[in-house]
């Protein structure tokens, strides 16, 4: 075998870790209504399986390159949820529900610069309080924190927000890792401000929620 060949699934290998980590993003991005974001992911991602597949078809005798192909593929997915959850875009809504008290969870969370709406409602098996807030994602595990300590073993429910506006959001904190580098800062810099389309009209407006 010359260099070439040996080269060529690692190569066959390291495209398709990329084409399926992209690809995940890129699902995410369409799912959230990123337009511009989801395109160029979209381009790139492409480019990449195209390369990845040619030589697959040129090496079919070749198993190493099949292996090589499938084996991107796993990891490849593997990478795509790791990086979707380092991402942590988008907002959700977190919405708690108890037959207790709770004034000392709400005081926290507003304590917290949460949005918090509290109202009453009727369960099946008497009268129960619901509060809610409107959180960004990254932020859901300061609420879930919050929760545990001052309303321990309270149920709760986290759900995707499609678009919000006008809400009460802690200022993000500046976090380390991935987040240090320079595409990273690009990324939070870019993705807050790119809105995702709605069809006419903006809906699930809430000050994220009222005092």
């Amino acid at each position: 075998m010359d260099d070439w060949t040996c080269l060529t699934p690692l190569l066959i290998f390291a495209a398709e870790v990329c084409v399926c980590t992209i690809c995940t993003i890129r699902i995410i991005f369409v799912a959230r209504g990123y337009k511009y974001l989801a395109p160029v992911f979209g381009f790139f991602e492409i480019i990449l399986w195209l390369f990845a597949i040619q030589q697959v078809m040129t090496n079919l005798s070749n198993w190493h390159c099949s292996l090589a192909f499938a084996l991107g593929f796993t990891l490849g997915n593997l990478l795509g949820i790791v990086v979707e959850k380092k991402l942590a875009m988008g907002t959700v809504i977190v919405r708690v529900i108890t037959h207790r008290d709770a004034f000392e969870l709400i005081e926290q969370l507003r304590a917290a610069n949460f949005g918090v709406t509290c109202v009453e409602g009727q369960g099946g098996s008497g009268r129960v309080q619901i509060v809610m807030t409107v959180v960004k994602r990254r932020q859901l595990r300061e609420v879930v924190a919050l929760i545990d300590e001052h309303h321990p073993n309270a149920f709760y429910a986290v759900d995707d927000v499609q678009a919000a506006c006008d809400g009460i959001f802690p200022t993000p904190r500046e976090r380390l890792g991935m987040f240090a580098f320079p595409l990273g800062k690009l990324l939070r810099s870019v993705l807050p401000q790119e809105q995702p389309e709605l069809s006419g009209h903006r809906y699930g407006c809430s000050d994220g929620a009222a005092e």
